[in-house]
């Protein structure tokens, strides 16, 4: 829940504005009158939230967009992104872009501090909402040049497992170890080896890596400085006891 007031301005092709409700875009009376299904669809157009200092602008190209999936994936940036910018990176910017793209036959992407998200994807996953929590993890993390994939990746999901809020419902979890897997894996994989570390090894590894990630002192050796220990000791040392 957000504290405070919540400015929202309507940018639609009308180019009407108008107050609505925090979190809720306001149907068209022709669209109520079409029933309780067609009020569920979101209108085509740009929508810009603010909140504490935090902006959100959301740009909806998909007619069929869902009302229920955009209400969550805004909650989620004023609800998670201060929670994250506060451990991992204070300076990151506090506005943000959503896009719809109907377009897109991936899941999201994140370029800068835009997040692209699949409408095809949410028609079909409506529940998987925190695909925005991992997203929103890449515009904290603001690596540039040189930074392992496998290890961004891991650290997103990880920030999914811990703070994502609707993980059960769309079925996500961390995959069970496995002696073919490797850390270098990414996403799920690596998620689960930084969550083990975290309860078993350091409470405060990732938050460390990170910070070692976007200064760009991250080398092999940034794990001997953290643990005492190399990756593959640590992966080793995982493999013998996974159970988180």
């Amino acid at each position: 829940m957000i504290i405070g007031t919540l400015g929202i301005f309507l940018l639609f092709a009308c180019s009407k504005s108008e107050n609505v409700t925090p979190y809720q875009t306001a149907p068209k009376a022709e669209t109520r009158a079409k029933g309780e299904a067609a009020a569920l669809a979101v209108p085509v157009g740009t929508v810009v939230y603010t909140s504490n200092g935090y902006k959100l602008t959301l740009t909806n190209n998909d007619p069929n967009f869902n009302e229920t999936v955009r209400q969550k994936i805004v909650d989620i940036f004023f609800g998670k992104y201060p929670q994250l910018l506060t451990r991992f990176n204070p300076g990151v910017t506090k506005s943000i872009t959503y896009v719809i793209d109907p377009n897109y036959s991936g899941v999201a992407y994140t370029s800068g501090t835009t997040v692209t998200y699949s409408a095809a994807w949410f028609q079909s996953n409506p529940q998987d909402v925190d695909v925005a929590t991992h997203e929103i993890m890449h515009i904290i993390q603001a690596y540039t040049g040189g930074t392992p994939g496998w290890l961004t990746e891991g650290i997103a999901d990880l920030v999914r497992y811990r703070y994502g809020v609707n993980n059960a419902a769309a079925g996500w979890t961390l995959p069970a170890y496995s002696s073919s897997q490797s850390y270098t894996n990414a996403y799920r994989v690596t998620a689960r080896f930084l969550a083990w570390l975290e309860n078993h090894v350091s409470s405060t590894i990732v938050t460390n890596l990170n910070t070692a990630l976007r200064n760009h002192t991250y080398t092999a050796n940034t794990w001997v400085t953290l643990t005492g220990k190399t990756v593959d000791q640590l992966w080793a040392d995982y493999g013998a006891n996974p159970a988180l």
